[in-house]
């Protein structure tokens, strides 16, 4: 059997570039060598596209310092990688599908998919719409509020804004207060792994949390601050239609609130596989992940993460390109469902080419 060549596409100009670097590998060393032939290719946060051979390379970083480059063509007709030598000298080496372990911008928002799209050459993941409409907060809330509202889940209540209009400060600050009361969330609308995120108590808390959130993106969602249980679910479908959901796991975070340093950085911060919750609500948990992930045209794979707030469920977000490290919720819900980190790569794999 001859062997399809796999580009593992890892790192990313995001604020999540590490989290990429550290689930790339995951995936890396999960994916059936017999099958395939991978070739990985790291972007720099600067944009720089770089050939990588060695594992070491990415867990000590130093893959960063190549003159190579490498970088996929958007020609359709050759659906190819053109390397790049430190001499000058190039070569062209033709690619069957692409598994983009990217999370955030320029990566899980639609830039690159729409790329592959282009070069006709088959990708794991949502596609470029779901992408785009999915990293983006405020649109997310748009596309499946009335499609959770039919199955009796809501959201958070909000508002929104863009950098031009934060310059009546006044007016958006008692637009806020007149809708929500403090504490109350304040986050970037197109921005991964809660990087921006801030909580704020009173109104000048939420001028500098709005502040931090323009420093990430130029559209900001201020969100009614939710007490409750933070649970995840997760989701495949490879095929169009057809969507398997995990069981429901939840989050222990260790900070007042699961933002980037609590997920990646703080030891107490746990995942807990078999949460203490009713079947009744982990099935109506398991429908509304899988009716966010249609309404949003999701494909291949996402994770959708709610608060339970005593018995009601509240949909928080969707994240279609979820870590895959050591303590990642994703390939841990779909273990706990029997399939092997090996088993579960392959079905993504083969997602990628029954995309509609």
């Amino acid at each position: 059997m001859m062997r399809k060549t796999l580009v593992l596409l890892f790192g990313g100009q995001s604020t999540e570039h590490e989290v990429s670097c550290r689930s790339v590998l995951t995936i890396k060393r999960a994916v059936n060598q017999e099958k395939y032939k991978v070739l990985c290719i790291g972007i720099t946060k600067s944009g720089e596209w770089i050939p990588v051979e060695k594992e070491e390379s990415i867990e000590d970083g130093s893959w960063k310092e190549s003159a190579e480059r490498a970088m996929i063509l958007p020609d359709a007709k050759l659906s190819s990688v053109l390397f790049l030598g430190k001499n000058g000298e190039s070569h062209l080496e033709k690619i069957d599908v692409v598994f983009p372990v990217l999370h955030g911008k320029d990566g899980e928002d639609g830039t690159i998919q729409g790329l592959l799209e282009i070069a006709r050459i088959p990708y794991v993941g949502c596609g470029v719409l779901s992408s785009a409409i999915s990293m983006d907060k405020v649109y997310t809330k748009m596309a499946v509020e009335k499609p959770l509202a039919k199955i009796g889940v809501r959201q958070a209540k909000y508002i929104s804004f863009v950098r031009s209009q934060w310059e009546n400060q006044e007016k958006i600050i008692s637009k806020v207060e007149a809708a929500l009361s403090y504490p109350v969330f304040v986050k970037p609308s197109n921005a991964g792994s809660s990087c921006g995120v801030s909580k704020a108590k009173d109104r000048e808390a939420l001028k500098k949390a709005v502040e931090n959130a323009l420093s990430v993106d130029r559209r900001v969602l201020v969100e009614e601050s939710i007490t409750g249980r933070e649970l995840e679910c997760a989701v495949f479908s490879g095929k169009e239609g057809q969507v398997e959901s995990s069981s429901v796991g939840e989050i222990l975070a260790a900070a007042e609130f699961y933002d980037y340093d609590a997920k990646y950085n703080n030891p107490d911060s746990k995942t807990e596989l078999h949460p203490d919750i009713s079947g009744e609500i982990e099935e109506k948990i398991r429908k509304a992940a899988e009716t966010v992930f249609l309404a949003v045209d999701g494909f291949s794979l996402s994770r959708v993460d709610f608060f339970l707030s005593g018995e009601e469920v509240i949909f928080n977000e969707i994240n279609t390109m979820p870590g895959f490290t050591s303590i990642s919720m994703y390939p841990m819900l779909f273990k706990k469902k029997g399939y092997s980190i090996e088993e579960l790569v392959e079905k993504l794999l083969e997602s990628a080419f029954h995309r509609p």
